[in-house]
């Protein structure tokens, strides 16, 4: 078989498609036979240094592709088939990858070292490779072994640490797996490619380092040897040595203050000597100890009144020295960086390190950059314009507003004559620090607010006439826009001072988003994105006409755009733009104006019904979201398009490959129940039938399953008593989701993440099959009233859940004793966690748990005295 898998990888990669295909068939058909075996002659072929370096290319790839994948659901089923081959298959397996580690081609041990970490991530959890670490260091210190065997040594520990949680290992294999990698870092012992797979090994095993960083000496010598490594002759190197850099300031930041001064001096010849990819780590440097200091003082602000947070303040000790080295860096400009958002150099770099930093230390940054604005910003060369400006810009969020109220004030008039400066780098970077003033000090709410009645019309004068400017400074002026109509959001005032501007302002946009000129579709969809935020923080009724004449607009341009002698992809990226201003229209005019939402409704529905014709995901997804609203809008009356609408909802649920359009429509699913009420019967039990297979389904993404057991909630809101048929397949679900929740990893913030949509969204299934059936059939649900309240208990102990979690699980347990009442005082009876729950509540900051905690008391009351 040998022989025959090498043909087969060979031919796969043939140019000729039939050749190709057959070989891939060919190949599939031996996994699907023979797993095992599969995976061992992939192992072989990879390991056989008399084989062709092209079928030992493929080899790898196929095999760390059996082992791993970015699908979660995939992930877990390759998992499983690995555990299940058989150990002694295994075996020869691994051996064969760490034969591979030998190989005096580099691509088949860089291979090989990928695999090793990737079957390391499945077996070290199950303590079932304990001598890999060992074997691996063996190679580090036999006598024989070659520099290419070590070099690759140290890249599989480094993947190895990349895979792995720090808490698998012992700290003697920690230990151990440092002090090889820090050893390979020596500049008198080892070839430059050695210290870089070892200074990348070390990045990778940073997380795994906490004892020794707590260790002074241990911690001392850590970062001797990588301060050394920094200086490096070798540019790859000293670039792997900066981000290590940038780890330790993140990982061990309260351990830094002996080592700073000599950081600062490294990090300051790296940023005005060393090569663009170096010195880009040395500002990222002082980006990291920004964030660290911007995060203690934040959590600090919340859980104390003190006034001084308690980090080393290292960024205010070195502002002197700090400032001019990023304000130098500013003049670094490329010539075409404004028009390609790809690029990240010095300059760029240095700008958002500003920022940090003035985020971190407030005013203080002020004295120190406005000198270096007020003699650049008039200069006669346009780097020291832009430099200037791009300075100003970045200083506007950390120093208050009494600092920074004055020069705005006075530097607006100046910013709004600059949007007509010769040179496009300049009117782009002003662009965005207008964007950023109105984002930032444009709050009439608050008090403040840069526009006045005096100057909103020569500010809007400018905005318009920029936004015709070249794409990429247009496309900046659309932020601008934006952010100006969103601080007049909650000014609190019946008429708002941009409604007379606003046909201008809408006419602008939409002409900038029929913009031919541009070599992609940004300024198209940052047009549309603000047109949206125009509508949505329009006063209505006031306001009304003017939406209604651009919802016919938006409707007619949908309708065109399918005879658009444009490609497929920029219509469908057209016409998802179009559905998402349709939307946000529809959302808007329905909150006092619904009648005419009422009134185009019909023609609304028949364009999405033509989108969904089209079959094109990224069109879906918009024109899904678009009817939600709508259904929302028109109530009952939705009613006489579900005939039509239909079969692209069951598409939609089925569309697994495309999973966010199944989860967008799931939620739609549950506003059309929210709209027609018992009228959505007549589809419940196809609907029903999806829903359920999705959830069993192991091929499903796990993000669509929460939106899932929120939908249950909506049908049974919205059929009550007719609920019971569906009683027996939608709790075992919930119960066993409410199950998968206690088992889920705590240290994954991921998983994490997901467990708290999870969670709520059980809770909101729970809420509504309680509310749907308390007033026809309450009994059925006391036989499960106490897996729920067990599950409430679990929750009520978990205090790494979030808000939302917290509010669905306190609503939940109202519904509970609503819906069952006297039944319910039996269960209670026996809870001891209850109380509790609902004084924690009580005492939450978040108003909305406050009065459903209240709202839950209240009925635990009632039936408690009954």
């Amino acid at each position: 078989m040998t022989t025959e898998i090498t043909s087969y990888l060979l031919a796969a990669q043939s140019p000729d498609a039939k050749i190709r295909t057959e070989a891939e068939n060919s190949l599939k058909q031996f996994q699907e036979q023979n797993p095992s075996g599969f995976l061992l002659a992939l192992s072989v072929e990879l390991s056989n240094d008399g084989k062709p370096i092209e079928s030992r290319r493929l080899a790898g790839i196929v095999l760390k592709n059996s082992l791993d994948a970015k699908d979660v659901s995939r992930k877990e089923h390759l998992l499983q088939q690995w555990v299940a081959i058989d150990a002694s298959i295994k075996q020869q397996i691994k051996e064969s990858l760490l034969r591979t580690l030998r190989s005096m081609t580099q691509e088949a041990w860089h291979t090989s070292a990928q695999v090793v970490a990737k079957i390391s991530s499945i077996e070290i959890p199950r303590k079932e490779w304990p001598d890999l670490i060992g074997s691996l260091l063996n190679n580090m210190t036999q006598p024989d072994s070659s520099a290419l065997l070590k070099q690759a040594t140290l890249e599989t520990l480094g993947y190895v640490c990349e895979e792995i949680s720090h808490e698998e290992l012992e700290q003697s294999e920690v230990n151990s797996i440092l002090t090889a990698v820090v050893q390979g870092m020596n500049l008198a012992q080892h070839s430059a490619e050695i210290r870089l797979a070892a200074t990348k090994a070390l990045y990778n095993a940073l997380a795994f380092a906490q004892t020794n960083f707590e260790n002074e000496l241990e911690r001392n010598y850590i970062m001797k040897v990588v301060c050394d490594t920094a200086t490096s002759q070798e540019v790859e190197v000293r670039q792997a040595a900066y981000e290590c850099l940038v780890a330790i300031a993140s990982m061990y930041y309260e351990v830094l203050e002996p080592y700073m001064q000599a950081l600062f001096e490294l990090t300051s010849k790296a940023v005005k000597e060393d090569e663009e990819v170096v010195a880009l780590q040395a500002i990222e440097f002082w980006s990291s100890i920004c964030d660290e200091e911007i995060e203690i003082q934040e959590s600090f602000e919340i859980e104390s009144d003190q006034s001084d947070p308690p980090h080393s303040r290292f960024i205010g000790k070195a502002l002197q020295f700090l400032v001019p080295m990023l304000l130098e860096t500013l003049l670094k400009q490329e010539e075409d960086q404004d028009q390609d958002d790809s690029i990240w150099n010095v300059s760029m770099a240095g700008g958002t390190c500003l920022g940090l930093v003035a985020k971190t230390v407030g005013d203080a940054i002020v004295p120190l950059v406005m000198p270096f604005v007020e003699a650049n910003i008039s200069s006669p060369e346009w780097r020291c314009r832009e430099a200037a400006t791009f300075a100003f810009g970045s200083i506007l969020e950390g120093p208050s507003v009494d600092r920074l109220s004055p020069l705005v004030h006075a530097g607006l008039d100046f910013l709004l004559k600059a949007m007509n400066d010769q040179n496009s780098h300049v009117k782009d970077t002003t662009a965005w620090t207008l964007s950023r003033i109105f984002e930032l000090l444009h709050c009439p709410s608050s008090g403040f607010s840069v526009i006045t009645a005096a100057n909103l019309q020569p500010v809007l004068g400018v905005l318009l006439e920029s936004i015709k400017d070249t794409p990429h400074v247009a496309e900046k002026i659309c932020g601008a826009i934006y952010y100006l109509a969103q601080g007049f959001e909650d000014s609190g005032a019946t008429s708002s001072s941009l409604t007379p501007y606003l046909p201008q302002i809408i006419a602008s946009l939409i002409a900038a988003a029929d913009r031919t000129d541009g070599n992609d579709s940004k300024l198209r969809s940052a047009s549309y994105e603000t047109l949206n935020e125009i509508v949505r923080c329009a006063n209505v009724p006031e306001t009304t006409q003017i939406i209604e004449q651009l919802l016919h607009a938006i409707m007619t341009k949908l309708s065109q755009s399918f005879d658009l002698p444009i490609d497929k992809e920029k219509r469908e990226d057209l016409q998802a733009l179009l559905c998402g201003v349709l939307q946000v229209i529809i959302q808007k005019l329905n909150v006092d104006e619904s009648k005419i939402i009422l009134q185009y409704a019909d023609q609304i529905m028949l364009l999405f019904l033509k989108i969904f014709s089209c079959r094109s995901s990224t069109v879906n997804e918009e024109a899904m979201l678009a009817i939600g609203a709508l259904a929302y809008a028109t109530g009952p009356d939705f009613g006489k398009y579900m005939s039509e609408l239909y079969k692209y909802l069951e598409m939609g649920l089925t569309n697994f490959e495309e999973y966010q359009v199944c989860s967008i429509t799931v939620g739609v699913v549950g506003d059309i129940c929210r709209a027609l009420d018992d009228k959505i019967l007549p589809y419940c039990d196809q609907v029903m039938s999806l829903l359920l297979r999705n959830l069993s389904s192991g091929d499903l993404h796990r993000s669509v399953k929460p939106p899932i057991f929120s939908c249950f909630g909506d049908i049974a809101l919205a059929i009550g008593a007719e609920f019971e048929k569906y009683l027996s397949y939608a709790i075992p679900m919930l119960q066993s989701a409410s199950e998968v929740c206690a088992q889920m990893d705590t240290n994954d913030d991921e998983i994490m993440e997901y467990g708290n949509i999870l969670k709520r969204s059980i809770f909101e299934a729970y809420s509504g099959i309680l509310q749907g059936l308390k007033d026809a059939k309450p009994e059925l649900l006391v036989p499960h009233a106490k897996h729920l309240l067990q599950f409430l208990e679990f929750i009520f102990r978990d205090k790494q859940r979030d808000e939302s979690v917290t509010k669905a699980a306190i609503a939940a347990l109202g519904d509970l004793t609503d819906a069952l009442g006297p039944n319910a005082k039996i269960f209670l009876k026996e809870c001891t966690f209850f109380a509790e729950f609902i004084h924690e509540c009580l005492e939450s900051g978040d108003e909305q748990i406050k009065d459903t905690a209240l709202w839950t008391q209240g009925m635990i009351g009632q039936v408690m005295v009954s």
